[in-house]
């Protein structure tokens, strides 16, 4: 049996010694279960017909309706959504780890998504809370609005749930990506997939924006055990009683249970290098001063997420694949998640047929994703180039000042003109500088 990553004689033929083994012109190499059932078929001789057969049966088989590259919140989401709506979908899934999902936490507020797709995301749901605070020096807000929290483990289990047993679907985990066009991807050991719709939902590199277009949030987060109940009955989204020193930073605190804490150190900065272990260093400190006395490290995670003041704007139909997720300007650019606008992508993509979406991709969404991410953009530009690192702070205790109505839209992506004046007219934020753009702009 010829090995599946061996290239293929464009003359039909590939000799072994005095065997002839069939070789297909314009089909690639096969892996090695396809060849078995090519050569079965054929009966271990040229039988160029039934081979022929089988040859075409293999590749309707592995021709999928949805072919999503990478195994990440936007994939599984869409998923989840044309399971909810079209059970019989054909779907693959190409991811490089061996799970979905990877290591991550993710969170929204209860108006981040429209009621039809709450539906479908509720699988996914681990913890609910009727509301989070906000804390500043001398400022404090309850905001009573429903917030939710995802793991990556619970994405995972849901994602493949809902992918076992289903005809035609499958899960490629452990394959890597080479080339992806429309119509196709093709995996690094050889193999090509084929698609009516292949959506690229590969998540940010480094290359993707630079300090000269962006500044960044970075964060690191300790899920902890402790060794007595914390106390508290709801998150803390931001703490920002801490040193400001470097630009913005606040303590991200999720309640797991009455004993268990996500700690999450996070910083808005021009530099995207992490010191992970120093901030490590820093959330254990601030746990001691809070009174959580930690007793074990259950699993820690980091990222990187660019803040964009440029680029990053979803296309319309493109000439190859449909890009989504954060490769495709599909994430809110003032927070770096992506949530509501993933959600909003699965949402529109299962509400259509198959062949409109084949046709027309995301066009229908992105004008209000470009509007509303310029918008975005200028608000970053604002906060890196404008303000000074310890003045940024004042940026969002301002926002946290405002209607809750404002606030959840703005979390949201859904910022009305009213929205947007409220952000940007009236007194500045404390700290907005003219002299530190102009020595910011020289260092650049």
């Amino acid at each position: 049996m010829i090995d599946g990553t061996e290239r293929c004689r464009e003359d039909g033929k590939e000799k072994r010694g005095s065997r002839a083994i069939l070789a297909f012109p314009g089909v690639g190499c096969l892996s090695h279960w396809e060849w078995s059932s090519l050569l079965e078929a054929a009966g271990g001789v040229c039988n160029l017909d039934m081979a022929s057969r089988t040859k075409r049966r293999l590749m309707a088989e592995t021709e999928y309706d949805y072919l999503l590259v990478g195994g990440g919140l936007q994939s599984g989401l869409i998923t989840l959504a044309l399971r909810a709506r079209h059970p019989e979908t054909r779907i693959a899934i190409v991811e490089r780890d061996d799970a979905i999902g990877g290591n991550h936490t993710w969170c929204f507020h209860a108006g981040d998504v429209s009621p039809r797709a709450a539906e479908w995301i509720a699988p996914l749901i681990c913890h609910r809370w009727p509301g989070y605070v906000v804390r500043f020096p001398g400022f404090e807000r309850r905001l009573d609005v429903e917030y939710s929290a995802i793991t990556s483990d619970r994405m995972d289990q849901v994602v493949r749930e809902a992918m076992e047993g289903r005809p035609g679907s499958r899960l490629f985990l452990g394959a890597e990506a080479l080339r992806v066009e429309r119509g196709a991807v093709h995996l690094a050991g050889g193999q090509a997939l084929t698609a009516k719709v292949v959506i690229d939902a590969r998540g940010p590199s480094r290359s993707d924006a630079g300090p000269r277009t962006a500044g960044f949030q970075k964060f690191v987060g300790l899920e902890v055990d402790l060794a007595e109940p914390h106390g508290l009955d709801r998150p803390v989204l931001m703490d920002a009683e801490l040193d400001q020193a470097h630009g913005f930073r606040f303590m991200y605190v999720l309640p797991l249970t009455a004993q268990r804490l996500l700690l999450e150190d996070t910083y808005f900065h021009q530099s995207p290098d992490l010191d992970a272990e120093g901030i490590r260093a820093e959330i254990m400190a601030y746990a001691e001063r809070k009174g959580y006395k930690v007793a074990s490290l259950v699993r820690d995670e980091k990222g990187v997420l660019p803040m964009t003041w440029s680029g990053s704007l979803p296309e319309r139909r493109p000439v190859g694949a449909i890009a989504a997720g954060f490769q495709g300007g599909w994430f809110h650019p003032a927070t770096g998640y992506s949530l509501p606008i993933a959600a909003r992508v699965a949402d529109h993509i299962a509400d259509r047929p198959l062949e409109t979406i084949e046709r027309q991709g995301l066009d229908e969404l992105v004008p209000r994703q470009r509007s509303q991410s310029r918008f975005c953009h200028l608000l970053n530009r604002l906060l890196f180039r404008w303000y000074a690192p310890r003045s940024r702070r004042h940026i969002f205790e301002r926002f946290y000042r405002l209607p809750m109505a404002t606030v959840e839209r703005f979390y949201a992506l859904r910022l009305t003109w009213a929205d947007r004046f409220r952000l940007l007219v009236g007194n500045p934020p404390r700290g907005f500088s003219p002299r530190y753009r102009l020595t910011e702009s020289t260092d650049r």
